[in-house]
């Protein structure tokens, strides 16, 4: 293949571009930003499921208790008005009256009861709802962070962007230039060659592989046309002459 050195050298150029480009697609991908979203996420959604149950424990308790309030109204409403037929007068047979003072009895023992419940119930429902209300608290202020986070990441994305924008309008006039055979040539080695298509022979090393090249090689390359496009025998990318060469 032939291209004009000046192509050749400008090979070099659109290389850095793309190089440059490429760190930047890298850093959009694996922002901190990002992979700490993740885990706030992940951490929100676990919190939130805990949030969730604690409200169910709430709510039943809450239900728990307002049934054993209205048992112990109810159980202490049936003991006023039997206490009020007795001071009244209005159960006159002494069997009857007897049964009622021992109906009485059994109905304080079993308000007492009733009230114990209804205060283990208050305990629990005061103790689940704090857990509720820390938990609600931490979804907060995860949402918060996850707000920040994501401002964040944003504003570092929109600056990435911004940056690819003006290396892509760079580039534009680069490739202009360059014959497309060559271009095409590029663009192969670098899908292949992790990027890299095209690197400078510096100091008889190609700045590709890292390799110092053998004699035979550099003997090679010393008596190419300067227009012959060379590649490099260890890991094919085009190699670029240049002042810097030692040829």
């Amino acid at each position: 293949m032939k291209a004009d050195p000046s192509a050749q050298a400008r090979l070099l150029d659109l290389q850095d571009l793309d190089a440059r480009a490429d760190q930047l697609r890298h850093q959009r991908r694996t922002l901190p930003e990002t992979t700490r979203l993740t885990e706030l996420t992940d951490a929100r959604a676990a919190v939130h499921g805990r949030a969730q149950d604690a409200r169910i424990a709430v709510d039943d308790l809450s239900l728990e208790q307002r049934k054993v309030d209205t048992d112990v109204e109810s159980v202490k409403a049936r003991r006023e008005r039997d206490q009020h037929r007795m001071d009244q007068g209005l159960v006159s047979n002494p069997k009857d009256l007897q049964r009622m003072q021992e109906e009485m009895v059994s109905l304080t023992r079993r308000i007492t009861s009733l009230e114990d419940d209804e205060l283990e119930v208050m305990e629990r429902l005061e103790e689940a709802q704090s857990g509720l209300d820390a938990l609600s608290t931490e979804v907060a202020d995860l949402d918060t962070e996850i707000a920040e986070v994501t401002a964040a990441r944003e504003a570092r994305l929109a600056e990435i962007d911004q940056a690819l924008s003006a290396l892509d309008a760079e580039r534009g006039p680069v490739v202009a230039d360059l014959p497309d055979d060559l271009l095409a040539l590029y663009a192969r080695l670098r899908e292949s060659k992790g990027g890299v298509g095209a690197a400078l022979l510096r100091a008889r090393r190609c700045e590709g592989c890292n390799l110092d090249l053998d004699h035979a090689e550099l003997s090679a390359i010393r008596q190419a046309p300067a227009d012959e496009v060379i590649r490099c025998d260890e890991c094919s990318r085009i190699l670029v002459r240049t002042s810097e060469s030692g040829l």
